[in-house]
């Protein structure tokens, strides 16, 4: 009989050809355990997704109660469920008063698909600007406001109508005109290696929109759900986006995503065309119950107002070592950039050996990513700094 990983590598279609691999069968809190019983310590939360941990108890809860409930009922829309509003509902009473309208989808690439087509829609306009080395997913929309040649090339033509500008360029915000439907941006740059805005960047940006009706999208699909110290990651730069873009830490381990604006910018899929958006498991009522006991759980405890305090202790115990060349970080999410690319393949693989998983950026590979749980306690943070500290020493 052939063992599990012999049918991995056989049937299942995989993104790359170097996978990790390892075979995981039980997580909890911030620990994975693979098949032969060793214990790992989870530093990437299968990117920004298991910000409060692996199997909460109160989201295995609200799982559980859903299951006795009902499953999928009808394709998104139809039908009043419960899951559904109750978690659009608490995320309004959490956001600006601009954001009271959300649509839920199963992805942050559908929720990036489906706000393309909105501001398009709203704006009657097609000029789309996005940013160097960004990510926004990797379906053909998304993939065309993906800031990375290297991984879009090979499925041109995409849209038109797209400029990219640098992050942080302050002069080439010009660039945004009358024939711009909307600017998206991550506003901390994620897989480019935690590029934090500067300069007040953002309120730079939001100005400019504001002066040619342009729409701002965040794509907080990494950075929302607390990963930054805030609930939602505008919240630290003073600003508040026409639509919001979330995913990823948004379901507690299970599969969501949302595109939120206001209720005048939405109702623009609803009519001329009917129907102008449509997803038949976008808001599974399993996936909404489990969002909704992650909310609660991220807004009515102390998780996030200690994420900060976290974050810190990672960079003043790791910034250092002399291998360490700098630190990029906010919150719990952070880059921690080496000498070269030899150094940090070198250092995942004795992460690995000494129980930490760890993970590269998409466009930056001189540096590692950190974004543990958020519900890591000061105790496991020394830990895994201790850790990291000595597989840096074997450098």
């Amino acid at each position: 009989m052939l063992t599990q990983r012999q049918l991995f590598f056989q049937h299942l279609a995989l993104p790359s050809a170097h996978p990790l691999a390892l075979e995981i069968v039980k997580a909890e809190g911030i620990y994975l355990f693979d098949v032969n019983g060793k214990k790992y310590i989870d530093l990437v939360s299968g990117v920004s997704v298991s910000n409060t941990g692996h199997r909460h108890p109160k989201i295995v809860e609200a799982i559980k109660n859903q299951l006795d409930k009902y499953l999928h009922l009808m394709v998104y829309g139809k039908y009043i469920q419960s899951p559904q509003v109750e978690l659009a509902k608490k995320l309004s009473d959490h956001l600006p008063e601009n954001l009271n309208s959300t649509y839920f989808v199963n992805s942050g690439s559908e929720a990036i698909e489906g706000t393309l087509k909105l501001a398009k829609r709203y704006t009657g306009r097609t000029g789309i600007i996005a940013f160097k080395n960004a990510y926004h997913g990797g379906t053909h929309g998304a993939l065309s406001i993906l800031g990375n040649e290297e991984m879009k090339y090979a499925f041109r033509p995409l849209l038109p109508d797209i400029q990219f500008l640098d992050f942080n360029n302050i002069e080439q915000l010009n660039r945004i005109n009358e024939k711009t439907a909307c600017v998206v941006i991550e506003p901390i740059q994620a897989e480019a290696g935690i590029i934090l805005p500067e300069n007040d960047f953002l309120k730079k940006l939001r100005k400019r929109c504001d002066e040619t009706n342009t729409l701002l999208v965040f794509d907080e699909i990494q950075v929302g759900f607390g990963r930054t110290g805030k609930l939602f990651c505008f919240e630290n730069y003073g600003i508040t986006p026409d639509i919001l873009c979330l995913a990823k830490g948004m379901g507690g381990g299970m599969p969501i995503g949302a595109f939120i604006s206001s209720k005048e910018i939405m109702s623009s899929l609803t009519f001329n065309p009917e129907l102008g958006h449509i997803t038949t498991f976008g808001g599974h009522p399993v996936c909404c119950a489990a969002a909704l006991a992650n909310l609660k759980l991220l807004t009515e405890s102390d998780i996030i107002d200690n994420v900060n305090k976290k974050g810190d202790f990672f960079r003043k115990n790791l910034s250092g070592h002399p291998a360490v060349k700098e630190i990029r970080q906010k919150g719990l999410m952070m880059a921690v950039e080496l000498q070269n690319e030899q150094q940090v393949n070198k250092l995942l693989k004795l992460f690995i050996e000494n129980g930490l998983v760890v993970d590269q950026f998409l466009f930056n590979p001189t540096s590692f990513r950190i974004a543990p749980p958020l519900t890591v306690s000061e105790k496991e943070v020394k830990e895994i700094c201790q850790i990291i500290n000595l597989c840096l020493d074997e450098l």
